[in-house]
């Protein structure tokens, strides 16, 4: 027979178990809630690339090479300016959450004025982006020059959208900070709406219009990226939630204070983006000699991962806010639980999608191509994919986690080390030599190294989240207010 007291303790024993569930339940239903709008955007804005990858494809294998190569050098470029203002959705969600609205304008203002700094420089290096693409030409293995000229038109068509889209992220990034997530969720659906009929119209010539093939993309996104922004900024100038916000007096235009702490936090992030985008960028000038087709399933394979990698990155965006608000109210022990759920839905979640793509791989390689050759090597490549899929999740939110806490330079530091010390060197060796294998294995050597990379760094970015959330609790509060 058990005692009255042992009963009571084991009652409140259950009772403080159940209680611990219902809080993960809440925690997890907060960050799903978050979550899902930006999920739904960010699959829009993939999608804009991924119907750009279609159609160029149907167009000519010559278009989507050129689109292919030139992606490769936009991303990196135009991740860098996302990757140095998205240090300002925890910025602002920490000051949401410590009641310090009235700073929230000034901040978004110094962030325009860092944009257009950036769309500057930006448009310059895409201009004679041209002598990098001819780098990687050799006279034993040179790029087809149809190629290169559908990439530069299109680099030089995109470059003017640059404004426009880093300005759009700018609003975007209040909006989220301020945990209001649909905003950008329905402008991206409208705008992947938009970019359909105007690439159709732009790449085959239609209304009078000439076919500009592959270019037509770039002109494409220049629009579209200009209508996000009007239509975001429309958003911010009405809504009753943001009202306080618009009606801050301005103090200062130019804020030198908050700007070197937005460049202090968000250059190590832009870094770190530019380092695992431009991972791809220079795989794929690498493997462009090996020629058309290769570098046409290596786009497909990538363009596939990209729009898989809307659901960590979501999810890490939602962390990220969360996390910051959390800090801002003084909520240590919960800011670490939620980063605890977060990387147990992104486990989770990684490994449903993994299982997807194996079981569907025929009819998604079959939706970008009807050459049987580029279809082969997807059929390989994309086995790679849904292994990659799982480190990718982890690390993407492992590493919002730490965004969350504002300990960006490990991101930089991890991100480094394991894309280009660890994983470029592997995927070189395995892909381009013999060193290791009894023959090259082209690009699906590349997505081996990649796999080995990201699988270190999810192994390190998480071992640094576990470290900054055993620091003392005024620590964590005081780097998180910066």
């Amino acid at each position: 027979m058990k005692s009255i007291s042992q009963k009571n303790l084991e009652q409140n024993s259950l009772e403080q178990n159940s209680s611990l569930q219902n809080k993960n339940l809440r925690e997890a239903k907060n960050i799903i809630k978050l979550a899902i709008p930006v999920i739904l955007a960010q699959v829009s804005q993939t999608a804009i690339t991924f119907v750009d990858t279609i159609m160029a494809g149907h167009y000519s294998a010559t278009a989507l090479s050129g689109v292919a190569i030139a992606v490769s050098i936009w991303l990196p470029t135009i991740l860098f300016g996302q990757g140095l203002l998205s240090v300002l959705t925890p910025i602002i969600a920490n000051l949401n959450g410590a009641s310090k609205r009235d700073q929230i304008a000034n901040h978004t203002r110094q962030g325009l004025i860092i944009a257009t700094c950036l769309s500057i420089i930006m448009m310059l290096f895409l201009y004679h982006a041209d002598k990098l693409i001819m780098l990687s030409s050799t006279d034993d293995h040179p790029i087809d020059p149809e190629m290169v000229t559908v990439a530069v038109h299109f680099l030089r068509a995109i470059m003017w959208g640059a404004p426009g889209f880093l300005y759009f992220l700018v609003y975007r990034n209040q909006c989220e900070g301020l945990s209001n997530t649909k905003p950008a969720m329905v402008i991206m659906f409208l705008a992947l709406i938009a970019n359909i009929p105007i690439n159709y119209i732009l790449i085959y010539g239609k209304l009078g219009l000439p076919a500009f093939g592959g270019v037509g993309c770039g002109i494409t996104a220049a629009i579209i990226f200009w209508l996000m922004f009007i239509l975001i900024k429309i958003f911010t100038l009405t809504t009753h939630s943001q009202r306080d916000i618009q009606k801050t007096t301005l103090t200062k235009v130019i804020d030198l204070v908050v700007i070197k702490r937005i460049i202090a936090l968000g250059t190590p992030l832009a870094l770190a983006y530019f380092f695992e985008v431009s991972l791809f960028s220079v795989v794929a000038l690498l493997i462009a000699p090996l020629g058309k087709i290769v570098v046409a399933a290596h786009q497909i394979i990538f363009t596939i991962s990209s729009m898989t990698f809307a659901i960590p990155l979501s999810l890490g965006v939602a962390t990220s806010i969360r996390v910051g608000y959390l800090l801002g109210k003084g909520k240590p022990l919960l800011a670490k639980q939620t980063a605890y759920i977060s990387l147990t839905i992104a486990l989770i979640t990684s490994l449903v999608v993994a299982l997807i793509l194996i079981i569907f791989k025929k009819p998604f390689i079959v939706m970008f191509t009807s050459e049987h050759a580029v279809f082969v090597i997807c059929m390989q490549l994309i086995i790679l994919l849904a292994i990659y899929q799982v480190f990718d999740y982890l690390q993407v939110v492992a590493s919002n986690v730490l965004r969350g806490y504002k300990d960006t330079k490990s991101i930089l530091f991890i991100t480094l080390f394991s894309y280009w010390i660890v994983g470029l060197p592997v995927g070189y060796l395995l892909g381009l030599t013999d060193i290791l294998t009894k023959s090259p294995l082209g690009a699906a050597g590349f997505w081996i190294g990649f796999i080995v990379g990201l699988s270190i760094a999810a192994i390190l970015l998480m071992a640094r989240t576990i470290y900054i959330q055993k620091q003392p609790t005024d620590i964590i509060l005081k780097r998180a207010s910066r």
